[in-house]
């Protein structure tokens, strides 16, 4: 007889100590995504309206998101980054300046929450893992997931891998919808369309991106 296969015990407390709770980020923190956008847009004397037709985004949506009225989302980013050519990584969390990063856990700082696109619904909150690491393709961060169950699907350039720390995940993607428990875990491309939310409450994630 076929031995019954166990899902593996997670101890949901083990993930609560490695994470801690993601604090409310400081105003300058969540500014800084708007204000990073538009820099490198003047630096490449690109107009609101020419950025409109690069990304197929409201002009009034980007001029909501540099004057940090709308917090965007990781997706929105992904695609700002590639109709700026500039890296992802320096819109969510800076210009590094090292070969390699090593964060303690005291040293993890909230960089920016995101809204829906009226500014008014917090959808999540991010630390950046390895803001330091110049040139780098991935974006490793710890995301507090808000629950959403009717957002939009995105759909941008890239890879997510996405590991379930604690909470449960609502996911869509595609036509399916998928729960993920703490020690689930998801790799997909971003072209597929995609949705992830947190069920009830708050859930965190470690969520690696690559803008590709």
């Amino acid at each position: 007889m076929a031995e019954k296969t166990k899902k593996p015990y997670v101890k949901v407390d083990f993930f609560e100590d490695l994470t801690g709770k993601i604090e409310p980020p400081q105003a300058s923190g969540v500014e800084e995504v708007g204000v990073r956008v538009r820099r490198i847009r003047e630096e490449k004397g690109i107009s609101l309206e020419e950025l409109s037709k690069l990304t197929g985004f409201d002009k009034d949506l980007l001029s909501d998101i540099e004057g940090n009225r709308v917090q965007p989302q990781l997706g929105t980013v992904m695609k700002l980054s590639k109709a700026l050519d500039s890296a992802f990584g320096r819109i969510v969390s800076g210009v590094g300046d090292r070969l390699y990063s090593i964060t303690r856990r005291g040293e993890q700082k909230t960089v920016s929450r995101s809204t829906g696109s009226k500014g008014s619904q917090q959808l999540y909150t991010y630390k950046a893992l390895a803001p330091e690491v110049q040139g780098r393709h991935m974006e490793a961060l710890l995301v507090q997931l808000e629950e959403n169950p009717e957002g939009e699907m995105s759909i941008h350039d890239g890879e997510e891998f996405i590991y379930v720390l604690n909470g449960t995940v609502l996911l869509k993607i595609g036509s399916e919808s998928f729960e993920l428990e703490p020690g689930d875990s998801v790799y997909y491309l971003s072209t597929t369309p995609h949705l992830i939310a947190s069920k009830e409450g708050k859930t965190t994630i470690l969520a690696v991106l690559y803008e590709g």
